[in-house]
């Protein structure tokens, strides 16, 4: 790979083919599609800095809602604007609502999606390394001295070991940064002992040095602009709701998507005591269920709320009991508006704040500290993988781990891609639901 010359400046159509396509392969949840990310944008392409990059990450990981989302729209809305945010925002989480309906009315229909299990099989372990392998690309650039690896451990012991909830850990992350910038200010400037960004991969488009561009630049003109535009949006969307049970759909998640941080595991709860107990869309069996689908599918996680909308629109047949799947479809498609609708209006207001304090030590160290803790929950969430994974009915199931570790070695030592990796475990995984 050249990294000497600086990159073409893709067109507008190659963006959106882009980000289309990865909404097709983004498997491995958040740390997964970061990794993708990271790789395709700031290695491959460099479309955005090293440091950029993580800049955005930092933001995104301390806002309530799915940060690899919230990350997609930042860096699309950074290249080319408000359009460049919707495009990249919402093209990473079309793919996922298309299949996961479509996975959800045959769940509903045979009772069962049997038919995928050999495919979910060989997936979920080769989710396990390539989550690992996220902490492992994000910790070698984030984790740049001793205290901020100490920060990392004592996060993972927290979530882990303490049970300490991920929004509590943030706010403690967040808090040392900021005294430790006072301390010791070199400590916290993000990839200091790396250099800047053009050694590792060469110049970028949006470099360490690239001024900020002319809609990035904070205006209070745009901060009431798009605070009226999305508000009108959401109350425009939910006026045209006449089912009492989509009302209620939009209300409770747009709700979800402003009170729960920590991302798509901290949510779940929340979702789970709503749809099920309170408003008893579904039950707690299908609950679960959803959650295998959302896990094997691409996309983020929190795109379980589109299986709870149409199992749930389906349930109160809020077109007839003849009309079940335009029924389910509107129900998720009405769940995914009000739980991603925040996200984008997260990124264009606070986006050119977060911009405009990137080279102040006082915002930037919080955040960077908060990325050394969020490695320490990277590596717990793929702990939480592989224990679900590899222990089935209290035996380790040697096949799965087998997986994860070829699947590993075959990213780290091989460099093969993610996606080729995913499609090599989900044959292996088919083979042997035939054996």
């Amino acid at each position: 790979m050249n990294t000497t010359n600086s990159p073409a400046t893709p067109t507008f159509y190659q963006f959106f083919i882009y980000w289309l396509r990865l909404g097709f392969v983004s498997f491995g949840g958040p740390a997964g599609q970061i990794s993708m990310m990271h790789y395709e944008l700031v290695e491959k392409r460099r479309w955005i800095s090293e440091h950029r990059f993580l800049h955005a990450l930092n933001y995104t990981m301390v806002l309530p809602g799915p940060e690899a989302q919230q990350l997609a729209t930042y860096i699309g809305w950074l290249m080319f604007g408000v359009r460049g945010g919707v495009v990249a925002g919402v093209l990473f989480v079309l793919p996922s609502l298309f299949i996961l309906t479509a996975l959800t009315w045959i769940y509903l229909t045979y009772g069962s999606v049997s038919e995928v299990e050999g495919v979910l099989y060989g997936i979920k372990p080769a989710v396990t390394a390539i989550v690992l392998f996220a902490a492992y690309r994000i910790g070698s650039k984030a984790l740049s001295n001793s205290v901020l690896k100490v920060l990392a451990v004592l996060a993972f012991v927290a979530i882990f070991a303490l049970n300490i909830p991920f929004p509590y850990i943030v706010l403690m992350a967040a808090g040392i940064g900021y005294v430790g910038a006072k301390l010791t200010p070199d400590t916290f400037v993000m990839g200091v002992h790396h250099g800047d960004s053009a050694t590792a991969y060469g110049p970028a488009l949006i470099d360490d040095n690239t001024p900020i561009p002319e809609h990035a630049k904070f205006k209070w003109s745009r901060v009431v602009g798009f605070a009226v535009i999305g508000v009108v949006l959401g109350f425009a969307v939910m006026s045209l709701l006449d089912n009492k049970t989509l009302q209620d759909m939009a209300e409770f998640f747009t709700k979800a998507a402003l009170v729960t941080f920590g991302g798509a595991y901290a949510v779940l709860p929340y979702i789970y005591q709503g749809g099920v107990d309170q408003y008893q869309w579904l039950t707690a069996t299908q609950m679960m269920d959803g959650l295998a689908l959302g896990e094997s599918t691409p996309g983020p996680l929190i795109m379980v709320v589109a299986f709870v909308g149409f199992v749930g629109a389906t349930v109160k047949e809020v077109f007839g009991p003849d009309a079940i799947l335009m029924s389910g479809f509107v129900g998720a498609s009405v769940a995914t508006f009000f739980t991603f609708l925040p996200s984008f209006l997260f990124i264009f207001l606070g986006g050119p704040g977060v911009e405009a304090t990137r080279g102040d030590l006082k915002f930037s160290a919080p955040l960077s500290a908060v990325t050394a803790a969020v490695v320490g929950v990277i590596v717990n969430l793929a702990v939480f993988f592989a224990l679900a994974t590899w222990v089935q009915n209290s035996q380790i199931d040697w096949i799965s781990v087998a997986i994860t570790i070829a699947a590993f070695i075959a990213l780290f030592r091989f460099k093969i891609g993610i996606m080729s990796v995913i499609t090599a475990s989900a044959t292996v995984g088919l083979a042997l639901s035939f054996v």
